[in-house]
């Protein structure tokens, strides 16, 4: 059994003391919840945060990472300083990373390098535009992005990874968020190409998170879908009146 996993993407918001009083907050209901809980907190505040969920069963997440280990990259974070910091996982590929600030399959993949290396959970994001939808290439674009990403792994160095299936389209403000059928009919296809591309066995232990407007409306209906292992929410993560009900979805 895949456990569910809840993941609250904070991008970039809120300051240390904020982050950290919120912290405490999912700290307090992870304790008694039955699914896996992280939160990604922005760089500013991971330290904050750290102090927060010390001895507790919250993962810390990082919103990205630079795949050098060090050196002259200005304003870039390694992974060994997020694991010096308590960081366990870190977001790979998110959709907005690759339209403002260029991340392509390639660098993708150098980033999945480094995380793996230094023991960070990698959470690769994938998911096509509206464009690419409207186009028919939906299936294509999600089999590059994977192809692309974990390019010459194993699959027993995958097995830990977690994907994120979110589709352009539904994210952001006075966005939909994907139907139910839409989201299954991703996430099958996903874990079928997982099998072709390396095994049944793979395929089966990995977790696909769905991400695209997640709410306390829609969590549960989500999650009822058989091939979603959890969520990676955005805007909802930020208050706890719709952040809490979404980890408190089993309820």
């Amino acid at each position: 059994m895949r456990k569910p996993f809840i993941a609250g993407n904070w991008k970039m918001n809120l300051l240390s003391t904020e982050a950290a009083a919120l912290a405490d907050l999912v700290r307090e209901v992870a304790a008694e919840v039955k699914v896996e809980v992280g939160i990604a907190p922005p760089f500013t505040a991971l330290a904050a945060v750290a102090g927060s969920l010390e001895g507790s069963n919250v993962r810390l997440l990082a919103q990205d990472l630079h795949w050098e280990d060090s050196g002259a990259f200005t304003g870039e974070v390694s992974a060994s300083m997020l694991r010096d910091l308590g960081c366990t996982h870190v977001i790979i590929g998110h959709s907005e990373r690759r339209q403002y600030f260029g991340e392509t399959d390639a660098s993708v993949n150098k980033k999945l390098q480094a995380a793996f290396k230094h023991g960070l959970t990698p959470i690769l994001c994938i998911g096509e535009t509206q464009e690419e939808r409207d186009a028919g290439q939906t299936h294509q674009v999600l089999e590059r992005q994977i192809r692309g990403g974990c390019a010459g792994f194993e699959p027993a160095r995958l097995e830990t990874m977690v994907i994120a299936y979110e589709p352009v389209w539904a994210i952001g403000k006075g966005k939909k968020p994907a139907t139910t059928e839409q989201a299954q009919e991703a996430h099958v296809f996903i874990r079928a190409l997982l099998a072709n591309l390396y095994s049944q066995d793979l395929a089966a232990k990995v977790r696909i998170q769905y991400g695209g407007n997640v709410n306390p409306g829609n969590v549960k209906q989500l999650m009822a879908v058989p091939d979603i292992d959890g969520a990676l929410v955005g805007g909802a993560s930020l208050k706890p009146d719709t952040f809490i009900p979404i980890i408190k979805y089993q309820a």
